[in-house]
């Protein structure tokens, strides 16, 4: 089975939780700040249109293309370079971030758990338009037959 979607708007990368001590219960506790947590809510609103089927169960595959504002500080020649793909973002926040995002985003929704994700290819670029397309194929698991050396 094979998904491609796109998330609209700029990309959000996983964000480290927030720890905090809550007196009341006397214990520290943490949480997912709202910016990671309304673009994983985001993710999921959109993937669940996509997806109306129980989630994956096999070894997935996953293709990210992760397009960010062009920043304003570019020359129109870098611009226009940029637009092509010849200049790439290589400030933070770093591809594995993006890919966090994700995965939680669809865990038990396209896939049980992104622990399945047993092969994944990410890429950042500069657009007008920033957006996420995400591309989600699953693996048929093929036992290997071999023999073991006497």
């Amino acid at each position: 089975m094979k998904l491609s979607f796109v998330i609209p708007g700029s990309p959000v990368a996983k964000a480290r939780a927030r720890v905090f001590y809550n007196k009341s219960l006397g214990r520290a506790m943490a949480y997912t700040p709202t910016k990671t947590a309304s673009y994983e809510n985001f993710i999921k609103l959109i993937a669940a249109q996509e997806w109306p089927h129980p989630p994956m169960t096999e070894p997935i595959h996953m293709s990210i293309k992760v397009y960010r504002s062009t920043p304003k500080s570019l020359s129109n020649k870098k611009v226009n370079l940029a637009e092509l793909g010849h200049i790439r973002p290589t400030s933070k926040p770093d591809c594995d971030n993006y890919l966090k995002s994700i995965c939680d985003a669809l865990n038990n929704l396209v896939f049980k758990d992104d622990s399945q994700v047993v092969s994944v290819k990410i890429e950042k670029f500069y657009s007008a338009f920033p957006r996420t397309e995400i591309e989600i194929e699953g693996i048929e698991n093929t036992e290997i037959d071999f023999c073991l050396p006497a």
